[in-house]
């Protein structure tokens, strides 16, 4: 796969060009003062969402919301 790392205002200048890079499956980073801040790649959309798929493989402990003294000690520490 090849990189181009542009700048900001060369990036601005050159949208469209950059756009058609990455739509090749090129990888495209945008720079601000010489450091790498985004990236641009071609977007592939998610596949749909299937209800139920996880019917069965997840279980939920009976006490996954209990919350006792103990853990507010622990998550909120010793109250004075």
């Amino acid at each position: 796969m090849s990189v181009h790392q542009v700048n900001v205002y060369e990036a601005k200048a050159q949208l469209s060009k950059l756009i058609e890079s990455a739509l090749k499956g090129e990888e495209v980073i945008i720079a601000r003062a010489g450091k790498p801040a985004v990236r641009l790649v071609k977007w592939t959309p998610r596949p749909d969402r299937i209800p139920g798929m996880w019917k069965g493989r997840v279980r939920v402990a009976d006490d996954f919301d209990s919350f006792d003294e103990q853990d507010d000690r622990d998550w909120y520490g010793e109250q004075a």
